[in-house]
């Protein structure tokens, strides 16, 4: 009799805690995903406005970016472009218009996230509007106490 006591209570004992740790393990991915989330629309805002200092601090030094018309480039490529880019918004050849993600769905492996999402753009160059749509993929490492991107890949939709 006192076999099936012991083993009722390893057995309570077990699920309790089972259960005490599922219940963390969920509040700790919400929280990361709201950290997340603000970081991803840090991110996105910084790069509207063409804060190349902010997007600096919120990449990894191995950072690789994808587009659907180029090759993969490096970091030190994608900041060429953005330096060019800040210098034609500066100018006033380029204005952002609107730079809007939607859809956004995140998956954890463990301190790497990948978000995907819809990115719908409009921008004005020398004085020609244009409207795209663009499907992302963006991965995210949490590095240092804070989420990082380390990459990005886009494909246009038609």
């Amino acid at each position: 009799m006192k076999s099936y006591k012991f083993s009722f209570l390893y057995i309570f004992i077990f699920m309790w805690f089972s259960t005490a740790c599922e219940n963390q393990s969920q509040k700790l991915e919400a929280e990361q995903k709201e950290e997340l989330i603000t970081a991803i629309d840090r991110f996105n805002l910084a790069f509207a406005n063409s804060e190349i200092s902010v997007l600096e601090s919120m990449v990894t030094n191995n950072y690789s970016h994808t587009n659907g018309t180029y090759e993969a480039i490096d970091k030190e490529s994608w900041f060429q472009y953005l330096n060019k880019r800040d210098k034609e918004i500066e100018a006033g050849i380029l204005t952002i218009n609107s730079y809007e993600m939607k859809q956004l769905k995140v998956e954890f492996h463990d301190n790497t996230a990948i978000a995907t999402a819809k990115v719908i753009t409009s921008i004005t160059k020398n004085g020609e509007l244009s409207k795209n749509e663009y499907r992302v993929t963006n991965i995210w490492v949490y590095e240092n106490g804070a989420w990082k991107r380390a990459g990005f890949h886009d494909g246009k939709i038609q």
